[in-house]
């Protein structure tokens, strides 16, 4: 319950919660006080008791400016709401953690957080501007009420020689997905954070024409993201494999049974205990995700006893999955396991990940065609077929493109040993040995036309 006119007017309810409708609480006694509709008798109690202790607080402005800092960073690491201020039981853990500390208001907190971003932004920018090059990725997603969204993320080498990855902006796109909007945008951003085209050696997205027609239109090198590629290969092979198809509906069908009815999720943790299994929920699949189907078929493999029993206890319509359909689920996650593994791999942030594309796709061509030789089941190994040809089709052209053969030869882990194809290899070296002497002869001095050269005549 909260005072009707007078709070944003006086201070004390900065040190005062209403507690009913004719008393308040000191947050920094607990002390109970008659309320009138006015705060006279809050502001005879807070000069009598604790203004002495405020001002003596007041010398040691540091650890207010401490406090003021951790309390902006949990709401900003937590997701937390501005309102937390005002919460009785947060008011008083901080009171009991600090009575002299005063928790600034909604308002306050919210121009607090914001001076943070934009002294944060400032920080951010001057890194990036002070990065001899950079690499820039970008995403597009909408979400289900249809609003769509352009992600733009900065990475760079930082002065202390550190792999460092600031995101640009995540802005609402409420124009035409076309080449020509995006291309504004990100034209915008750059400009924004002071990024000339010059200094940008390459664009990261997924392989949609929009995305690579935006990269020629705003002359930056366009480069497709791998962990996309693989996604669209691994999607369109469970496509194209018909028993796997049918497993994936039961495995739907299940799992979404287990995750909606309490009384079946409560019996499988109980058969999960009689059982010895882990007692683990089971997993749903994302339509766009591909790896989660890999999870959801991960877990029901590993929990097929306690469902099995669970889903025959309880006289369902659910079609529980057969012992043949479990043993094509058993070899089709080895055959995408190491998918899962490479994308992950190939995700991550904080290391460099450009020399490992060509033989990632290399090693994942050689392990699941050793894998696809001792299937025994023939959905398994339809799906193994499809990911081979697609992985050649879609994957391949990798050892083209002119910057991931270089960055591979110059990875003193691989150098050569990562290609696939023995030509590509040699156009890679005979590239690398072009695009060194060009570089030697730009930084070679030119010669001086003041200087004489000598002649026999001339020597002593």
């Amino acid at each position: 319950m909260e005072p009707v006119a007078k709070r944003g007017r006086s201070e004390m309810w900065e040190h005062f919660n209403l507690i009913s409708s004719n008393k308040v609480q000191c947050l920094v006694c607990h002390q109970q006080l008659a309320y009138n509709n006015n705060t006279s008798s809050m502001l005879r109690h807070f000069r009598a008791k604790h203004e002495a202790g405020q001002a003596a607080a007041s010398i040691h402005g540091d650890r207010k400016a401490k406090i003021d800092e951790a309390l902006v960073n949990m709401i900003v690491k937590d997701s937390q709401p501005f309102k937390v201020v005002e919460d009785q039981g947060f008011r008083a853990l901080v009171s009991l953690l600090d009575p002299t500390y005063v928790l600034p208001s909604r308002q306050t907190l919210k121009s607090m957080v914001e001076a943070k971003y934009h002294e944060e932004k400032q920080k951010a920018k001057e890194k990036v501007q002070k990065a001899t090059a950079v690499a820039l990725t970008s995403d597009m997603w909408t979400f289900i009420h249809m609003d769509s969204y352009l992600a733009f993320t900065c990475h760079f080498v930082d002065e202390g020689d550190r792999l460092a990855t600031v995101l640009l902006a995540v802005a609402k796109f409420g124009e035409r997905h076309t080449a020509s909007n995006i291309a504004s945008v990100k034209g915008s951003i750059m400009e924004e954070w002071g990024i000339p085209k010059s200094k940008v050696m390459c664009l990261t997205t997924d392989g949609a024409s929009n995305m690579t027609l935006c990269s020629t239109m705003m002359e930056i090198r366009h480069s497709h993201c791998i962990a996309h590629a693989l996604n669209l290969v691994v999607k369109k092979s469970m496509k194209l494999t018909p028993g796997l198809e049918e497993v994936r509906t039961k495995a739907r069908d299940i799992a979404t049974h287990f995750r909606t009815s309490t009384v079946a999720r409560e019996r499988l943790l109980c058969l999960q205990k009689q059982m010895g299994a882990p007692c683990a929920k089971l997993i749903q699949e994302v339509e766009t995700r591909w790896n989660s189907t890999l999870d959801m078929l991960q877990r029901l493999y590993e929990q097929r006893e306690p469902v099995g029993a669970a889903l025959a206890y309880l006289q369902t319509d659910i079609s529980p999955l057969t012992s043949n359909q479990y043993a094509s689920i058993g070899q089709c996650i080895a055959l995408l396991a190491p998918l899962k593994e490479a994308t992950v791999e190939l995700s991550a942030e904080k290391h460099v990940s450009g020399s490992k594309i060509i033989p990632m796709v290399k090693m994942l061509r050689h392990t699941i065609a050793a894998k696809q030789r001792q299937l025994t089941d023939d959905t398994a190994r339809i799906l193994g077929k499809h990911l081979l040809g697609l992985m050649h089709e879609k994957l391949g052209n990798y050892e083209l493109a002119g910057q991931h053969a270089l960055a591979t030869l110059l990875d003193p882990r691989f150098k050569t040993m990562g290609f696939c194809n023995p030509t590509n290899q040699q156009n890679a070296i005979k590239k690398l040995i072009a695009e060194t002497a060009t570089v030697i002869r730009q930084q070679s001095p030119a010669p001086s036309h003041d200087e004489t050269p000598s002649t026999s005549e001339d020597a002593p």
